[in-house]
């Protein structure tokens, strides 16, 4: 099990690994190519986070990774449009100042797809690399803010108390490093919690058990191992038995990005409602927004879902989700997540404005703060970001009455310093501010 971590894992780190220094112009080689494919061309689990294969893996998560669906119900909520194609050729500039299209710079940056949503309406849609709006792709992390939106739903209901200990409602966490933090501090990636996700270091918790138990990454031999000869199968193992307190901070503190935090609040939402991860999801949300295509969820080696960065599901169901969360939880009329716990993401403390400036991966980029599981920009207009690793998010503007959703097939998967990520958010904002006039 100590062998040499091959692939490296990094759902969690959303963004700030590895700095790059420029746009990389995308590769052009073939992925799958032929009937069966070559070799050289064939997607492995092993290779379906690199570039150029996860241009083809992140729209076919269900080849590499284990899988479990979420189906689609009820009446589509049509988006009429596109209304204004033109958009593609809407002037924004990158973070190097260059000039260019709104296409041209996503089809640059790696995008696999693009939606442009104000108010009701599409306003426009583009599609790279074979993508196209029938195709389910995976979310990472963007999965997060999906979590924390069940969570929601349990808190207003009085079944959850966000002052209390995830020990309340997970007994098996007692003496593990998330006894003594608050689902609150969880929802902020504020716990203090002693694992860090490395991606060097092959003898770490990270690369031995948490990475082959999520069953995201891939590590030789971990898909044989069998949960009668394994201390740590499943997801769910790791986080009671591995995760420790971090005794030099005290939980609410600091921010900490870290994945195990929303695994966490996955299982406690499956606990209390009694219910699948994915079932809770899926008659709770996902049969309510009026999607068009059934989503899946990435299941760990236990087969239990992957909250923390399993999602999967088209452009535009990604954008009906962003829609329902800017429309503070309604959808047709319907709430469908309590306004007040929609509303309670933007409500932004002096200490959680702090906590993101004193991080030193993200301190000097343009989040204001980290908050119930979303990405802020700018409170005051209701702008965030859900956001995923390789360059996937789901863009909020409430004064702008907009929503935009973008795929991506990034190289690298950080984004605190990757050009490619701060392109396309660039952009974004830039039509944004546009789009309120």
């Amino acid at each position: 099990m100590k062998a040499i971590l091959i692939s490296y894992f990094t759902v969690a780190c959303v963004i700030g690994c590895i700095p790059k220094l420029g746009a990389e112009e995308p590769t052009k080689t073939t992925v799958m190519d032929g009937f069966p494919p070559t070799r050289e061309s064939q997607a492995t689990m092993q290779n379906y986070r690199e570039h150029p294969f996860n241009q083809w893996t992140f729209r076919n998560a269900g080849a590499p990774l284990n899988v479990v669906m979420i189906p689609r119900e009820g009446k589509i909520r049509e988006l009429p449009g596109p209304t204004q194609p033109g958009l593609a050729d809407f002037m924004v500039t990158d973070v190097g100042g260059k000039i260019m299209g709104l296409d041209t710079l996503f089809s640059t940056n790696y995008a696999d797809g693009l939606v442009v949503v104000k108010g009701g309406d599409l306003l426009h849609e583009s599609y790279f690399n074979q993508f196209n709006g029938h195709a389910q792709h995976l979310w990472f992390s963007m999965s997060k803010s999906l979590v924390s939106s069940a969570l929601g739903l349990l808190v207003a209901e009085g079944k959850v108390d966000l002052t209390a200990s995830p020990v309340k409602y997970i007994p098996e966490l007692k003496g593990s490093g998330f006894e003594r933090v608050s689902l609150q501090n969880v929802l902020d990636m504020a716990s203090s919690i002693d694992f860090k996700e490395t991606y060097t270091d092959i003898n770490s918790d990270f690369a031995v058990h948490y990475a082959p138990a999520l069953n995201l990454g891939w590590l030789k031999g971990a898909a044989d191992v069998q949960p009668d000869s394994a201390n740590i199968y499943g997801v769910h193992d790791f986080l009671a038995k591995f995760i420790k307190p971090d005794t030099q901070r005290k939980p609410g503190d600091n921010f900490d990005y870290n994945s195990s935090n929303a695994d966490v609040l996955g299982w406690i939402i499956a606990r209390v409602s009694g219910q699948p991860f994915q079932d809770y999801i899926q008659q709770n949300i996902w049969s309510k927004l009026g999607a068009e295509h059934d989503a899946y969820i990435a299941v760990d080696r236990a087969f239990m879902p992957a909250v923390t960065g399993g999602m999967n599901s088209t452009t535009r169901d990604a954008a009906r989700f962003g829609m329902m969360i800017r429309d503070r939880g309604q959808i047709n009329g319907e709430q469908v997540i309590p306004s007040s716990w929609v509303d309670s993401t933007l409500d932004i403390t002096d200490k959680l404005r702090s906590n993101m400036k004193a991080n030193l991966n993200y301190g000097s980029e343009p989040w204001s703060a980290y908050h119930n599981m979303w990405w802020l920009l700018d409170e005051t207009k209701g702008e965030y970001c859900a956001v995923g690793i390789h360059g996937q998010v789901i863009y909020i503007n409430r004064a702008a009455d907009t929503v935009m959703v973008w795929f991506s097939s990034q190289p690298g998967a950080s984004a605190a310093r990757d050009v490619n990520f701060k392109s396309k958010l660039k952009a974004a904002r830039t039509l944004a501010d546009y789009l309120k006039k």
